[in-house]
C-alpha cells in the first residue's frame, strides 16, 4: 500500500439507509491537483470532511503525515456574525500588512474588493460572506487546501482570477488542493487528475475534466447496458468538448485523435438550423426587440427591491474603509428627461425615483382600502393620481445606456457580466416586468415566456403536494425531438426514479427542487426561456442532463451564468453587459475577460469606437469613464474592434442588417465546414487514383478546385461581414 500524504485505509461509512463509502482506500499525495465529481449525495463533501477530521468513519481509519496542515473551504462558513470583516476575514491584519505584499494584496481586493473592513459579517449578503471566508482561508500558508464548490457567488472575472491564482499558489510538485465543483471549465483549467465518487467507491482518473470524460467513454463503452443512458450523455458531453473551444485551444488536455474516434458515430449535439425552423414556426418572426433602450437607477442606496446585485455593490461602496476592487466595472451615469402624465408611470417607478415609489405605493393603499370598502375590483377602484402633464428628469446610473438589441426565433444567447453589472435588471426588461426608463421593448404577439430564477419561490407554493399530483395538472404527452413523451419520463431524464413521484415537493434536495423547477417550466411550453444561472445546484452530471434536453428545445433561449462551460454548451452566441452596453463576444466568455484585463491594466478596449464616434461629431454629455460611452453590439453600432485602426472605417451594421448579418455567419461557417469536408474526400480520391488515368486525376482535380474557389470566396465574404460584426 503506497504512504500518502493524506489518505483513506479501508474506510466505511453510512448514513441512515445510504452507504457513502464501502473500503475505500484513496490518498493524496504532494503536488496532487485533484478534482472531484460525482452526483449530488454520493459522498463529495462527506469525503473532505474525512480528510478534515470532522467526520470519522464507521471503520478504517484516516492518516495524515506529521505536522502536514489542511485547510478548508466548507458550504457553510465559520466565520463570526459579531465581527467585523477586518477581524473574520483578515484576522486583525491592518492595511499595510496585507497591502505590502503582492499575493496577499492580490487575494484581497480580488474577493473583498467593494467591501468595507468595518462591515459586520452579520450585515453581509451571502455572496460576500463566502468572499470573506475563501479570503481567510487562501491568506494563510496550507499543505494541502480542500475547496467545496468555491466558485458560487463569483463572477467569470473573480472565478478566472481563482483559477490562475490556486495554479500558480506552489510551486510544481509542492502543496496539494481537493477541488469540488460543478463548474466545469474549473476543472480542466485547475486539475491534473480527477476523482469520481459513487456507488460507495472513489474511481481515479489522470488528467482534468476534458480527460476524465474521454476515459469515462471509453469505460463505459465496455459496461453493462444499465450504463446505456448515462454513456449516451458522456458521449455528447465529450463530442462537444472535441469539437468545440476547449478542443481548438492551444492548451488541450486529452488526445483529440482519440477523442475524435470515440464520437465519430456521435450527432453534432443540436442541428441549429432545424431548431431556428421550428422556433421561427413557434414564433414567427418578432420575439424581443430593444430599441434604444436606457435602464437609470435614482433609488436610495442599499435598497434592494429594484437590482440586488446593483444595491449591494453602492451600499458597500457607501461605507468607510472600503477595500479598492481588483476591477473596477465601468459605469456609465447621466440622465434622461421623461414626460408623464402623472407620477405613479411605471418607468419612473421602476427607475427608482423616490416621489414616483411613494405615489405608487399610495395609489396602491387608496386603491385596496376601496376595494375592501366597496367589493369592486382594484382595477375600479383605483384613485386618481394624475396630475398636469409635466416632465421628469431622471439622473444616476445607467444600467443600459442606449442599447438595440434584437433577439429572433431560436436564438441562443448567453450573457455574461461582473456583479453588479445589471444582468437581473436586463433580464426582466426582456420579459416586461421592468419598463425602461426611455426607449421601446417590442414583445412579439406569440411570446410565450418561462424564467427559471435563482429563487425557487414558485416551487415552494407547491411544497405540500407530491411530484405525482403536481405533473398530473399537465398534458399527458408531448413531443420531445420527435418522440411522444409523458412528463414521468421527462422526470426520469432529469434524473429522477419512478419510486420518487410519491415524494412531496418540499422534501426534495436543492438540486432535485432546481430540476423540478426546469421540468415544471418545460412542460407549460414556453417558446422563450429565460434561464438566470441555471447550474445553481446542479452536479456535472446533471448540468450535462440539463444540457442535453435543452438541446432538442425549439424556442428562444436567453442565459445568464458564471459558468463558462455552461454558457458556451448550450448557446450560440455570447454578449457582455459591461459599461451599460450589450457588447456581441465573437470568441465566447475569452473576449470579455480580454476585455475586463485591459481595463484593469488601465487601457480602454472600446478606443477605436470612441475615435470612431468622435469622428463622426457624435455629442455624448453623459458623464462617467469613456469607456462607458461606447457604442452597444445590435444597437447604436457594434462591439470593440480587436484588427488596426483601419477596421474603423469599415461600415458597423446595426438592428435588423446586423441580425440578417449574423446568420449569413453562421450560414457561412456551416457551408466552410461541409467544404473543407468534400475537399478531404477529394485529396483521398485522388491520393488513391491511378496515377496512369491523367483524364481521371484532371476531373478530380477540376472538382477540387472549384470547391477550394467556392470556400476562398465564402471566406473573403465571411471576413468582410464579421469586420462589420465586431
Amino acid at each position: 500500500m503506497p504512504t500518502y500524504d493524506l489518505g483513506l485505509e479501508h474506510v466505511s461509512l453510512a448514513f441512515a439507509t445510504k452507504n457513502i463509502f464501502t473500503d475505500v482506500t484513496q490518498g493524496v499525495f504532494e503536488g496532487d491537483r485533484i478534482g472531484i465529481v460525482g452526483k449530488n449525495g454520493d459522498g463529495k463533501s462527506t469525503l473532505l470532511h474525512l480528510f478534515k477530521g470532522t467526520q470519522e468513519p464507521d471503520s478504517g481509519r484516516v492518516t495524515m503525515r506529521n505536522g502536514l496542515t489542511f485547510g478548508m473551504l466548507d458550504q457553510r462558513d465559520p466565520l463570526d456574525d459579531n465581527a467585523t470583516v477586518r477581524e473574520a476575514a483578515l484576522e486583525g491584519r491592518e492595511d499595510y500588512e496585507w497591502a505590502a505584499e503582492t499575493k496577499s494584496r492580490e487575494i484581497v481586493e480580488a474577493l473583498l474588493g467593494g467591501i468595507s473592513l468595518d462591515a459586520k459579517i452579520v450585515s453581509l449578503s451571502g455572496g460576500q460572506r463566502r468572499r470573506a471566508d475563501l479570503a481567510r482561508l487562501l491568506l494563510k500558508d496550507w499543505d494541502i487546501l480542500a475547496l467545496d464548490e468555491p466558485t458560487n457567488h463569483l463572477d467569470v472575472v473573480t472565478i478566472h482570477w481563482l483559477a490562475e491564482h490556486l495554479k500558480n499558489r506552489w510551486p510544481s510538485g509542492q502543496g496539494a488542493l481537493l477541488l469540488v465543483t460543478h463548474d466545469r471549465w474549473f476543472l480542466d483549467e485547475v486539475c491534473e487528475s480527477m476523482w469520481e465518487v459513487h456507488d460507495g467507491v472513489i474511481d481515479p482518473f489522470e488528467g482534468g475534466y476534458s480527460a476524465y470524460m474521454l476515459q469515462r467513454v471509453e469505460r463505459d463503452r465496455q459496461a453493462d447496458v444499465r450504463e446505456t443512458k448515462r454513456r449516451n450523455l458522456a458521449c455528447k458531453e465529450l463530442a462537444w468538448l472535441t469539437r468545440g473551444a476547449r478542443a481548438r485551444s492551444t492548451k488541450q488536455k486529452f488526445h483529440v485523435k482519440a477523442a475524435r474516434e470515440l464520437i465519430a458515430d456521435v450527432p453534432p449535439v443540436r442541428n441549429t438550423l432545424e431548431l431556428k425552423q421550428m422556433a421561427t414556426s413557434r414564433l414567427g418572426k418578432q420575439v424581443v426587440d430593444l430599441i434604444d433602450v436606457t435602464q437609470i437607477f435614482e433609488h436610495a442606496q442599499g435598497e434592494a427591491d429594484i437590482d440586488p446585485d446593483v444595491a449591494e455593490m453602492e451600499a458597500s461602496a457607501s461605507r468607510v474603509d472600503v477595500v479598492p476592487a481588483m476591477y473596477a466595472e465601468p459605469q456609465a451615469h447621466g440622465s434622461v428627461e421623461v414626460a408623464v402624465d402623472d407620477l405613479t408611470d411605471p418607468r419612473l417607478v421602476d427607475a427608482g425615483v423616490p416621489e414616483a415609489r411613494q405615489a405608487a405605493e399610495q395609489a396602491a393603499r387608496q386603491a385596496e382600502e376601496q376595494t375592501q370598502e366597496s367589493g369592486a375590483d382594484a382595477d375600479d377602484a383605483a384613485p386618481e393620481v394624475t396630475s398636469a402633464a409635466r416632465k421628469v428628469t431622471v439622473t444616476g446610473r445607467k444600467i443600459l445606456d442606449d442599447v438595440t438589441w434584437l433577439i429572433g426565433p431560436g436564438d441562443r444567447f448567453g450573457i455574461v457580466g461582473a456583479n453588479g453589472a445589471g444582468k437581473s435588471t436586463l433580464l426582466k426588461i426582456l420579459d416586461g416586468t421592468i419598463t425602461p426608463t426611455a426607449g421601446h421593448v417590442n414583445i412579439g404577439k406569440t411570446v410565450k415566456f418561462a424564467v427559471l430564477s435563482q429563487r425557487l419561490d414558485e416551487l415552494e407554493k407547491l411544497g405540500k403536494y407530491k411530484i405525482k399530483e403536481v405533473l398530473s395538472r399537465y398534458k399527458p404527452s408531448y413531443i420531445v425531438d420527435g418522440k411522444e413523451t409523458t412528463p414521468g419520463q421527462m422526470m426520469e431524464r432529469l434524473g429522477f426514479e419512478s419510486a420518487q413521484l410519491m415524494t412531496p415537493i418540499k422534501d426534495l434536495s436543492g438540486g432535485q427542487k432546481r430540476r423540478m423547477q426546469l421540468l415544471l417550466i418545460l412542460l407549460d411550453e414556453p417558446n422563450v426561456l429565460i434561464m438566470d444561472e441555471p447550474g445553481n445546484d446542479l452536479d456535472t452530471d446533471m448540468l450535462a442532463v440539463m444540457e442535453d434536453l435543452l438541446d432538442t428545445w425549439p424556442g428562444t433561449l436567453i442565459v445568464v451564468s458564471h459558468d463558462r462551460y455552461l454558457l458556451e454548451r448550450v448557446t450560440d452566441q455570447q454578449f457582455a453587459l459591461i459599461g451599460g452596453k450589450i457588447r456581441h463576444l465573437p470568441g465566447g466568455v475569452q473576449d470579455y475577460l480580454d476585455m475586463t484585463e485591459a481595463i484593469k491594466n488601465g487601457k480602454d478596449p472600446f478606443a477605436d469606437e470612441n475615435a470612431g464616434k468622435a469622428g463622426k461629431g457624435r455629442k455624448n454629455s453623459d458623464a462617467g469613464d469613456p469607456a462607458t460611452t461606447a457604442p452597444s453590439v445590435g444597437g447604436a453600432a457594434s462591439s470593440p474592434s480587436t484588427g488596426d485602426s483601419s477596421s474603423a472605417s469599415t461600415p458597423k451594421l446595426t438592428g435588423k442588417a446586423f441580425h440578417d448579418a449574423s446568420k449569413r455567419v453562421s450560414a457561412i461557417e456551416r457551408k466552410l465546414a461541409k467544404l473543407e469536408e468534400q475537399k478531404a474526400d477529394l485529396e483521398a480520391q485522388m491520393a488513391a487514383h491511378d496515377p496512369s488515368d491523367y483524364e481521371g486525376l484532371g476531373k478530380l482535380n477540376e472538382q477540387l478546385q472549384s470547391v477550394t474557389d467556392e470556400s476562398e470566396s465564402l471566406e473573403m465574404e465571411w471576413m468582410e461581414l464579421s469586420e462589420q460584426l465586431e
